[in-house]
């Protein structure tokens, strides 16, 4: 079976670039800094209008952790009826409980609202209170993919709970590690766990072409404001060519 790659694109220049560096379907977000939140309306409509590889938004209102208020949790069902009106090709969600376990009630509300797309769940499946017994959740909800560093700071240092998972799950469902994936630790990565499908955001810092520079002030919390972050086309293409070899 071919290796596949998903890349975590940040609007839709960087899914574009996705796409021409080779990539099979990108996990549409804005907010790389908080771990993924969901896109606007004009970046997925540029998007599904313009892309060709799959494209997968990712259902998530805010950063934080993923226990949700009656509010977040309708603002995430009105973004899924965009998905759908959108004709995106699925959604990525992830929705604990305060114990660390899955809501699968609110999971299986937002896959009932989304059929016929299918979901995925992301790495709040990392933050969950038994990855074992989560895993056997998803795969019961019918979730296709999953998502997972194996539950720590990077998918090379839980490769092999990522063996175990994939080992767990047996086909019922695509484990995918991602976190920290990049063309220096991916044969190790595969050679522990085994896995055929990854997901990275190849990214890199574009500086910004202002010439003029107010350093009294700042619009947010990050750092250096006169940068941002874009899916980089080599990047891409570099672990293609890795991944197509498997």
């Amino acid at each position: 079976m071919p290796g596949t790659l998903e890349v975590c694109a940040n609007g839709y220049e960087s899914a574009l670039n996705a796409q021409i560096g080779g990539a099979n379907r990108v996990e549409f977000c804005d907010n790389l800094a908080e771990g993924g939140t969901t896109p606007s309306y004009g970046q997925l409509a540029l998007a599904k209008e313009n892309l060709t590889i799959e494209v997968w938004p990712i259902i998530r209102p805010r950063g934080g952790d993923f226990l949700y208020s009656d509010i977040e949790f309708d603002l995430m069902k009105e973004d899924v009826k965009v998905c759908k009106t959108l004709n995106c090709d699925g959604i990525v969600i992830g929705i604990l409980n305060a114990d660390g376990t899955i809501d699968k009630q609110r999971c299986a509300e937002l896959i009932a609202l989304a059929k016929p797309l299918p979901v995925s769940f992301h790495r709040a499946f990392d933050m969950s209170n038994d990855m074992s017994l989560a895993l056997e959740d998803l795969i019961a909800l019918g979730i296709v993919r999953v998502l997972s560093s194996g539950s720590a700071n990077s998918a090379i240092q839980g490769a092999e709970t990522l063996a175990k998972l994939i080992k767990q799950a047996n086909g019922r469902i695509s484990i995918m590690p991602g976190a920290g994936i990049n063309i220096h630790n991916i044969k190790e990565l595969i050679n522990i766990s085994g896995a055929t499908s990854f997901h990275a955001s190849c990214k890199t810092n574009v500086p910004s072409k202002m010439k003029f520079r107010n350093s009294e002030t700042k619009m947010g919390s990050i750092e250096d404001e006169y940068q941002y972050e874009l899916t980089n086309t080599d990047k891409v293409k570099e672990l293609v060519n890795i991944i197509k070899k498997l």
